[in-house]
């Protein structure tokens, strides 16, 4: 089968085509056949490098295999395994690179069965691809906060894939979403759900809380900003950050004002089934936007890196096996 493979570290360059084994579906696993899988900025910090210290930890060997959801069609069942997915159905996965299936770029992977969901109904390959991971991480964002309903949210990043995910997904659990945009990429925050907007970039934190001059609640950082957005909170209030892969910390106080900074790590819900099925349902139903910025044959997906390091999209960039 075709996979896409790292077998140095560096640019772009060094990801290769490559043929491999099949896989075979074991007991409690499944087997996709991959027509779509997302290029996200931790594919990049795989094949850079950054993450080679859990790699080595893991039971893989190089090459290895970057990216953490895909989309196709199941097409074959472990044997007692515990699933309402068939072969043939259309399905949607999130994978940990780390994990002993390897990477999501490849013609076939093999998964858990509870990693892996019914895409949602009327969406592309392609389209099914952006949710497991970006939706999930997501989630965990909002779920480590754990907010009432009308409290006030700010979202960095929030035409990104994460980032438009948490202004939906916040938008339906009934927060007051107050979000960083670009002029150019305003109206679609607000189309998202997010209440008000201020400009992205240096001195966020202070702009959004001349809107809210007691502090916001918490903060999801998907833009990675940091201290910038700490002006925007109350005391005593939440910053969620995402942990890269392979990374884990634990929660710490900033020391001046009692801020806490929740870690979001995805890998926590890599088996959260429900989770995933519940972002299927809200996509299903319009709560949810499946947001495509460019697709790329998988030969191609040296390019596709350099587009997302590149920046100015919205969406995900996605890699094709047909």
């Amino acid at each position: 089968m075709r996979a896409v493979v790292v077998t140095e570290y560096g640019g772009p360059e060094v990801l290769r085509q490559i043929e491999v084994d099949e896989p075979h579906a074991g007991t409690g696993q499944v087997r996709i056949r991959v027509h779509a899988a997302t290029v996200n900025p931790a594919d990049v910090l795989l094949r850079i490098g950054d993450i080679d210290d859990a790699l080595r930890a893991s039971t893989l060997s190089a090459p290895y295999r970057p990216g953490m959801e895909a989309a196709g069609i199941i097409d074959e069942v472990g044997t007692g395994t515990r699933t309402e997915l068939r072969v043939g159905d259309r399905a949607m996965a999130v994978m940990m690179p780390i994990d002993e299936s390897g990477g999501a770029y490849a013609e076939y992977v093999v998964v858990d069965a509870d990693q892996v969901t019914a895409a949602p109904a009327g969406s592309t390959h392609a389209e099914a691809a952006t949710l497991p991971m970006n939706g999930l991480t997501a989630r965990r964002a909002l779920d480590v906060l754990n907010l009432a309903p009308g409290e006030i949210l700010a979202v960095t990043g929030a035409a990104g894939a994460v980032g438009g995910y948490v202004v939906q997904l916040a938008k339906a659990d009934g927060l007051q979403i107050v979000a960083d945009a670009a002029h150019a990429d305003e109206q679609l925050v607000a189309r998202l759900g997010a209440d008000e907007i201020v400009s992205r970039g240096p001195g966020v934190g202070e702009r959004i809380r001349q809107l809210h001059p007691t502090g916001v609640a918490a903060a999801v950082d998907a833009a990675l900003q940091g201290d910038e957005v700490l002006p925007a909170l109350r005391d005593g209030g939440q910053i969620a950050t995402v942990r890269r892969p392979g990374e884990r910390g634990t929660s710490t106080l900033h020391p001046q004002r009692g801020i806490t900074i929740r870690d979001v790590w995805v890998p926590d819900y890599t088996h959260a089934n429900d989770k995933l099925d519940g972002l299927r349902v809200m996509a299903e139903h319009g709560s949810l936007t499946l947001r495509v910025a460019q697709t790329f044959p998988a030969a191609d997906a040296a390019e596709a890196h350099r587009v997302l390091e590149r920046g100015g999209f919205r969406g995900r960039l996605v890699l094709v096996f047909d």
